[in-house]
């Protein structure tokens, strides 16, 4: 999976601009998805890629579209440094995987192809071959996310109709 880099204190309308916000469906969303800080990203993000951000990634407002961009863009998953804290329950209650690395964030360029094992957490970067640690979530946590989130999780338990 080929990597696309940022630096820290990325927020939510740099991931999707506030404009956008009212667009009818998760693909159009996805069009605009970090257009304000790569213009690219949107026409060359292929499903299975990665994002790497530094800390704060997905700082701002508490709105469940940024996440949902990345997601419906193809992102495999994102890897910060650290995350908004509202991002971080968003990007769970969605089904997006996501995992905190500063190691893995330091040793990877954009442009690298890397893998994750999310039961595992760890990280390679293809490219140079090196390996990084990160927290895997609990197990819970990662039956949320195969389910395709929280309230998909639920209805499967037979908890929510």
């Amino acid at each position: 999976m080929k990597v696309y880099k940022y630096g820290d204190n990325v927020d939510t309308d740099v991931i999707i601009p506030a404009r956008y916000l009212n667009a009818p469906d998760e693909k159009s969303l996805a069009s605009h998805c970090m257009e304000d800080i790569d213009a690219a990203f949107a026409s060359t993000v292929e499903p299975g890629d990665i994002v790497v951000g530094g800390s704060n990634f997905g700082c701002g407002s508490s709105r469940e579209h940024a996440p949902l961009a990345l997601k419906a863009c193809g992102v495999k998953c994102v890897i910060a440094k650290s995350f908004a804290r509202i991002f971080y329950r968003n990007a769970i209650n969605i089904g997006f995987p996501i995992l905190e690395c500063p190691e893995a964030v330091d040793g990877i360029s954009a442009g690298d192809q890397v893998s994750v094992d999310f039961k595992t957490g760890v990280i390679v970067n293809e490219t140079t071959g090196k390996r990084f640690q990160a927290a895997p979530f609990p197990e819970f946590v990662n039956g949320i996310i195969a389910s395709g989130g929280l309230l998909a999780s639920l209805k499967a338990r037979g908890v929510a109709k």
